[in-house]
């Protein structure tokens, strides 16, 4: 099994926000995460995938094909946008990393199945130099 990897960057802001909660109960779990006015970050997904080389091209996958897969139904979606109030896959969740690398997941397994027989391995979303969270699906 061969593993092929591509790293996308985009810029967002969320909060981190439980609307049952108090204001307080949020500052206490969230700290300045829960700011009224959002934060943002430069995030940086990588996207692995895994597959066997095909004999007439030597790729798993075209590089590409996934980095344009990656812009299109990610970077796009969320680059430039507050998560909270402009993407509507986010609306009614609180927009953690946790939960933003499952609906990643879910639309890159969708969008690769539609071009190649590889399968989605792993997905690394990058928050600051020190917080980052994996998903394996």
């Amino acid at each position: 099994m061969v593993y092929v990897s591509r790293k996308e960057h985009f810029n967002a802001a969320h909060r981190l926000f439980n609307p049952t909660w108090s204001d307080q109960q949020n500052a206490d779990v969230f700290g300045k995460c829960a700011n009224e006015y959002y934060h943002g970050h430069n995030f940086e997904i990588t996207v692995t995938v895994k597959g066997m080389p095909k004999p007439d091209t030597g790729f798993v996958i075209d590089m590409k094909v996934l980095g344009d897969i990656m812009k299109k139904y990610i970077v796009d979606l969320v680059d430039h946008k507050n998560i909270n109030l402009q993407v509507d896959i986010f609306k009614n969740k609180i927009p953690s990393c946790e939960i933003m690398i499952i609906e990643f997941w879910n639309i890159l397994e969708s969008q690769l199945a539609k071009v190649s027989d590889c399968k989605l391995h792993y997905i690394k979303l990058t928050e600051t130099n020190k917080n980052f969270v994996e998903y394996y699906g």
